[in-house]
């Protein structure tokens, strides 16, 4: 586990304030949501209008006050715009200053200092063209890729997917160019958080597990969080032979786990063949899921999947076994896991079948080759159909 001490200054500036879109995010949830995620809206909304407020966000201010459904000071606005005005035109002052009588580095400073201030204000337009103008101007490798890392940001606060993804791609190129080993740390944090966000877990896995000894990247989450993230995903994505070395017996996360006792169960009951608890642990989870604005929309895929997993993992230890047998290690009704079972096996999920009669379940253990032939066959069938239908409504 990398220490705190030191290591927070090594991060970028939180420009812009992640914690405001989060704020964002969990004052647009549905109420019923957020009663079952025990949030105080009302709460969350005063806390996101201070820090509106206090930042002089104004765009950020009309948005969140039409989506709230609630009416615009006008004094506090106008107060906002002339605040921002001021500022704007001080930071373009500077610049014009160093461009006539400073150096490039000075130019480059007061030019970020710019961009600084239009972002932390959530003016995204014109952020956006301010840190492009710079990165044209920056000669560095090193201070491009902190602007590109800073276009990511804005990407990640706004939900810009376009953002996100055309300077990663960047960003990715000018790494091989010479980016040094801080950066391309940083770099797969940014990589697996979009890749996470997008349900790509595997590769956001991959990422994540390859800086856990190394995260820099505070200006994106907290230690904490990215043991979380790095956790679901790996759960989700990795084989068990992996998930054990990775992450079961790995020692920056398990130095962590001591914090984080919901995700220790999480871990330790799927590991050790707890159903059970692991039911109980995979509904808190799912609880996480939906109140975090990257994961939220695949809150109900991911839980699915996991209890896909943790079935499948009983059933490959066994030729057969009784359908009571298999409700009680998971602690829930034969009625339930009945139908469970035949949802996913209908779907090709699990390969078992279910002797009703009986009430046994037996499994089938298909080669794996012969399993990844039958799953690219059923793709591409659904891909068809999809192409088909679109095909009746669109003329080329």
């Amino acid at each position: 586990m990398p220490t705190l001490e030191g290591l927070e200054d090594a991060s970028l500036d939180k420009i812009p304030d992640l914690e405001i879109a989060k704020l964002r995010f969990q004052i647009n949830l549905k109420p019923d949501v957020a009663r079952e995620l025990k949030l105080d809206q009302n709460e969350i909304k005063n806390t996101l209008l201070e820090k509106i407020k206090a930042g002089y966000m104004t765009d950020l201010y009309k948005d969140v006050s039409k989506e709230l459904n609630i009416p615009v000071n006008t004094s506090v606005l106008e107060e906002m715009e002339s605040k921002n005005a001021e500022e704007i035109s001080k930071l373009t002052d500077e610049i014009e200053n160093a461009e006539k009588n400073e150096g490039e580095s000075e130019v480059r400073d007061a030019m970020i200092k710019k961009c600084d201030y239009l972002t932390s204000i959530g003016n995204k337009a014109e952020a956006l063209a301010s840190l492009k103008q710079t990165l044209e101007k920056s000669n560095t490798t090193g201070h491009k890729l902190d602007i590109l890392f800073h276009l990511i940001r804005v990407g990640f606060f706004f939900n810009d997917v376009k953002v996100i993804t055309t300077h990663l791609d960047k960003a990715k190129e000018l790494i091989e160019l010479g980016g040094d080993w801080d950066r391309r740390n940083r770099l797969k944090v940014y990589t697996g958080l979009y890749a996470m966000s997008v349900r790509k877990f595997e590769e956001a896995a991959e990422n994540f597990l390859d800086t856990v000894s190394t995260f820099t990247s505070y200006e994106l989450m907290d230690y904490h969080t990215f043991i979380k993230y790095t956790i679901i995903c790996s759960m989700v994505s990795l084989e068990r032979k992996d998930l054990t070395t990775k992450v079961v017996e790995g020692a920056d996360i398990n130095e962590v786990l001591h914090d984080l006792p919901l995700f220790k169960s999480y871990i330790t009951s799927l590991y050790n063949a707890q159903y059970a608890d692991f039911f109980t642990s995979l509904a808190q989870i799912e609880g996480v899921l939906k109140g975090d604005r990257y994961l939220a929309p695949h809150s109900c895929f991911y839980i699915r999947q996991m209890r896909v997993r943790a079935y499948a993992q009983l059933l490959e230890s066994y030729s057969s076994l009784t359908v009571n047998y298999m409700a009680n290690s998971f602690g829930v009704s034969e009625q339930f896991i009945d139908k469970e079972l035949s949802r996913f096996i209908t779907a090709g999920a699990l390969s078992a079948k279910i002797d009703k009669v009986g009430g046994i379940i037996q499994t089938n253990r298909p080669d794996k080759k012969n399993w990844q032939y039958q799953a690219v066959i059923k793709q591409g069938d659904i891909l068809l159909n999809r192409i088909q239908k679109l095909s009746r409504v669109i003329t080329i």
